[in-house]
């Protein structure tokens, strides 16, 4: 029996056994309601209603503070002897590795297919709430992390969920928490599997095939799959054993690099068509109130603009406040402020400017997807590039190769934290993991399973529902914690440097 037939045989047979549960499941997480026109899921509201909340309660942070968020990554507010494993710039790169990927790419696309140019706008504006509900969970995520005897740190809502109900409501908090806890820890680890790493691999290696003959080409057998997946696996195996620190070391590095080939190829389109900037521009605009032709009209283009930056930057789901936890500082809400920064790169940024180069390019592709047909977000993202660099296909592949990577290894440390809470840090536990993970990159290369990755999306979105009820108990512990930064800010730039450098953080040492 040849490779081919296995891996077909295995996708059918987990397929044939998951999809009634992936079915049910997402129908109940992605639930949707029919709004002037156009399905509304309602935790992309959930999602949408907590940027605005978080948005209010803080003053429009993300706005007021950007600057000082700004001078905190860059280093001007380090303190002395802070307990952690990465810096501030380190930390917010592992993170916005986790989000930057082909949502960006092919998922835009499908976006302004769907709702039409005016849905970047909508894009936009959910991108600049979503950096106040990132600010609210990472802020908890450092607040209540747990620093462990040989220096390595562990945090996320398996970890403020717990401790924080139980800080302010006591016993039947400190229950209800643990529940939520262990829960938390199983959707992470479930969609970091899936999600953030069989998918990722599944397709940067299709986009390999796709740039090297299709089927019949140099990778197209399933021996070129099996030699793709070994090769990541290896790679992300290597880094991996390293931590946080080694993963940190390689984003710090590879973020930077991937979104500055991107967004350099995004301008290259841009500056080409320059002429065509204005009317664009207008169009988005214009689409954005006056979205004719996209089913729910104006309505539906918010829609398709809120779904895919809520999807694209994962403000609220609870798995950025893992690698942000690790950062170096005694002040919770500094990072906090470093992380908002992440939904305005993955998303006001890079997502916005994919949507800008696809509709000042306008290719043939995304004007017949507009028309109903079936066309893939990555081809229409790769003709629009194409208008101007028809090798640029191969850039593409690069460009998704690294965010795939990137993600993947993220993931693998997200995965991590939330297999040790369940079945504990030692030695074996957490070899076991390492070894079960880098076995699902080599399976990604040969499987699909598109059942189990679809499962694994419900999954993520149904832990923002806890994590989200977590924030809104928890958001005045935020703003203690911000106030108390701003304090130590203020006394910093006035030079009272023995005070504000004496402030410590209270941080939990477990074994």
């Amino acid at each position: 029996m040849s490779l081919d037939s296995i891996t077909q045989n295995i996708d059918e047979a987990v397929s044939g056994f998951f999809e009634p549960i992936a079915t049910w499941l997402g129908e109940i997480v992605f639930h949707s309601v029919s709004v002037g026109g156009a399905d509304l899921p309602l935790i992309v509201a959930w999602l949408v209603v907590a940027g605005l909340v978080f948005t209010g309660w803080f003053g429009f942070v993300q706005v007021r503070k950007f600057r000082l968020a700004i001078d905190v990554v860059r280093g001007k507010y380090d303190e002395k002897g802070s307990t952690g494993e990465v810096n501030h710039f380190q930390a917010l790169t592992a993170a916005v590795s986790g989000t930057v990927g082909l949502g960006n790419i092919a998922g835009v696309a499908v976006a302004v297919s769907i709702g039409g140019p005016g849905a970047t706008f909508w894009m936009i504006l959910c991108g600049l709430l979503g950096m106040a509900t990132k600010f609210v969970e990472v802020t908890l995520g450092v607040k209540y992390r747990e620093v462990h005897a040989d220096g390595t740190v562990s945090g996320g809502p398996m970890h403020y969920l717990p401790k924080g109900l139980a800080e302010r409501f006591g016993k039947k908090g400190k229950t209800l928490g643990k529940v939520l806890g262990v829960l938390a820890s199983f959707m992470i680890l479930f969609f970091g599997l899936f999600g953030g790493n069989l998918f990722q691999v599944n397709q940067s290696y299709a986009q390999l095939v796709s740039v090297t003959g299709g089927e019949g080409g140099l990778m197209g057998s399933s021996a070129g799959a099996l030699f793709f997946g070994i090769l990541i696996a290896a790679l992300v195996g290597i880094v991996l054993l390293g931590g946080i620190r080694s993963i940190a070391n390689v984003t710090s590095k590879l973020v930077p690099a991937m979104a500055g080939i991107y967004i350099a190829a995004c301008l290259v389109v841009i500056v080409t068509h320059v002429t065509a900037v204005p009317a664009a521009i207008g169009t988005i605009i214009e689409g954005a109130f006056n979205a004719e032709g996209v089913a729910g009209g104006v309505i539906g283009a918010l829609i398709i603009g809120f779904m895919r930056a809520a999807f694209s930057n994962e403000a609220g789901l609870g798995s950025a406040p893992i690698a942000h936890s690790a950062v170096k500082t005694k002040h919770p809400a500094s990072e906090g402020l470093v992380a908002l920064l992440e939904p305005f790169i993955d998303t006001v940024v890079i997502c916005t400017m994919t949507a800008l180069t696809i509709v000042i390019a306008n290719p043939a592709s995304w004007a017949e997807a507009r028309k109903g047909e079936s066309i893939g977000g990555v081809t229409i993202t790769s003709d629009a590039f194409g208008t101007v660099m028809p090798w640029f296909p191969y850039i593409l592949t690069v460009a998704v190769m690294l965010f795939a990577i990137s993600t993947v290894l993220t993931w693998g440390y997200y995965g991590l934290k939330a297999w040790t809470h369940l079945f504990g840090r030692s030695r074996a536990s957490e070899t076991t993991y390492k070894i079960v993970y880098t076995v699902f990159v080599i399976a990604g290369s040969l499987l699909t399973l598109e059942t189990l990755i679809a499962m694994a999306d419900a999954v993520l979105f149904m832990l923002a529902v806890i994590n989200i009820i977590g924030l809104y108990l928890l958001a005045p512990v935020v703003k203690r914690e911000l106030n108390s930064f701003l304090e130590y800010v203020r006394a910093r730039n006035a030079g009272e440097t023995e005070k504000a450098d004496t402030d410590e953080e209270p941080v939990k040492t477990t074994v």
